[in-house]
């Protein structure tokens, strides 16, 4: 499935705004980022053009029925900035202004994104972490699912199956392994969770903390249950560290 939505990033700070991007881009490589950063003359605050231009860009690096652009600011002020530049767009309809956690929000976004999601479940995702700014409970790892019948060994019905796996990678289940399950749980007809975390979630797997040698238990629902927890267990164990990963820490 191709990928449908691109994304607009903006900050009074223009390293701030290509930082937040090529973050995103580890998770998401098939998404287009366009950063809009700090004034036309090197300065922190936010420029009417470069908003704009980036805009078109971001417009024109995606098509088709669902397709648009997500933008996402840092304060006020850009926020001002960019519903100007949006109320003057051609084609507003496929734009998202989406008032959320900046990093958080490109992040968890962006992997939806490469999974082929149309604007408006993409920007859905975005804004539902907008109330993790003043809910700091949000952020708590989620409590272990208990093991379902059987144990640990793999078990499933027609439409749910179970399985535990070590974490091989280096950096256990953080950042990329962590957007990389994502996207392969999203090939998958089935809700899926880790120890009772969201797996269809880059944030909510990085909360739980996993790191290399940690048994973690999937659990899968849904019409491809059974091949989801063997796709995924089989990922989780074989995985092999990549050399821009060695130095990321959990």
């Amino acid at each position: 499935m191709s990928v449908r939505v691109s994304f607009v990033v903006v900050s009074h700070s223009d390293a701030l705004a290509r930082g937040v991007c090529e973050l995103a881009a580890q998770m998401a490589p098939d998404v287009h980022f366009e950063a809009a950063g700090g004034t036309d003359d090197g300065r922190i605050g936010t420029s009417y053009d470069r908003v704009e231009a980036a805009l078109e860009a971001s417009l024109a690096a995606v098509d088709g029925d669902g397709s648009g652009v997500i933008v996402l600011t840092d304060l006020g002020s850009a926020t001002m900035t960019v519903e100007s530049v949006i109320d003057m767009s051609d084609e507003p309809e496929r734009v998202r202004f989406v008032d959320t956690c900046l990093v958080e929000g490109a992040v968890a976004s962006s992997v939806r994104a490469q999974l082929g999601e149309d604007l408006h479940q993409v920007a859905d995702v975005a804004a539902a972490l907008a109330p993790r700014l003043d809910d700091a409970s949000a952020q708590e790892a989620p409590s272990p699912a208990a093991p379902g019948p059987g144990g640990g060994a793999a078990s499933a019905s027609s439409m749910w199956a179970e399985g535990d796996a070590v974490v091989a990678d280096p950096v256990g289940l953080h950042a990329r392994p962590a957007a990389a399950f994502v996207r392969l749980a999203g090939s998958f007809d089935a809700e899926i969770t880790v120890n009772g975390a969201d797996g269809g979630s880059v944030l909510d797997l990085m909360a739980l903390g996993i790191t290399q040698g940690q048994s973690v238990h999937i659990e899968a629902n849904g019409a491809d249950a059974t091949a989801a927890v063997a796709a995924l267990t089989d990922m989780l164990e074989s995985a092999t560290k990549q050399p821009s990963e060695s130095k990321e820490t959990t």
